[in-house]
């Protein structure tokens, strides 16, 4: 009797650490990339942060790309600033991953443009040969891009006294 306690009790401790398993897990999954509004209408921002895996990027492009359409985006602008090529498990799997991304989100009617990539990373997405690099449109920084985009869409700051 003693011995199927042990083995209930066992079985009900795993079953509980699963549960909490899964409900961690669905946190990092929301927590995985931020996406927040702009300014500047149907514009969003992207910080992407952290470890750069394939796994990461099936969490977080069905976000981005859900996000992009709830929000009525024309605009992305994903900023890299925060990473740098020791994060990147893969860069030709990155490289693929973001030419989908990109891809998923042009087909959305959705411009990309990144912000934020050092030149160390730059250099090694240049060395990779990825095609679609030559394509990508690139700012140094999000404050740059956002000139650009309010340029393009007429808009100005103006100052209130």
């Amino acid at each position: 009797m003693d011995r199927n306690n042990t083995k209930e009790t066992m079985h009900e401790t795993i079953n509980q650490l699963t549960k909490r398993v899964t409900e961690l897990e669905q946190l990092v999954e929301q927590a995985a990339v931020p996406i927040i509004p702009s300014i500047i209408p149907n514009t969003i921002l992207i910080p992407v942060y952290g470890e750069l895996s394939p796994e990461r990027f099936q969490i977080i492009m069905p976000k981005i790309l859900n996000q992009a359409n709830n929000m009525n985006t024309d605009t992305a602008i994903i900023d890299f600033t925060a990473i740098s090529h020791q994060e990147i498990d893969d860069l030709a799997v990155l490289g693929k991953h973001l030419e989908n991304l990109t891809g998923a989100l042009n087909l959305m009617g959705v411009q990309v443009l990144f912000v934020g990539f050092s030149p160390q990373f730059a250099q090694e997405l240049v060395k990779s040969g990825l095609g679609f690099v030559k394509e990508l449109k690139a700012f140094s920084t999000f404050r740059t891009a956002l000139q650009f985009l309010m340029k393009k869409k007429g808009l100005a700051l103006m100052s209130i006294e």
